[in-house]
């Protein structure tokens, strides 16, 4: 049973979580969106997305992902 003192840390992971799986599901699709449109021959567009697939994909598994919400589930499950 949790605590209701670490009631804001479970929901803190819990949204961090769901960011992160947003953020890397919407990066996968843009860079899937983006080397469509490379193929195509649509090179400009095409970049701009494959660079936002990026920031997305960097956002979603590395910021949110490895650095909050890994670190969350150590201190809860400890």
């Amino acid at each position: 049973m949790v605590g209701s003192e670490s009631l804001p840390e479970v929901l803190e992971l819990v949204l961090s979580a769901l960011l992160a799986t947003a953020f890397t599901a919407g990066g996968a699709l843009t860079e899937q969106a983006a080397l469509s449109d490379l193929s195509a021959g649509v090179s400009a567009f095409g970049l701009w997305e494959l660079y936002m697939g990026l920031v997305l994909l960097y956002a979603g598994v590395y910021m949110l992902g490895y650095q909050r919400v890994l670190p969350a589930v150590g201190r809860i499950a400890a």
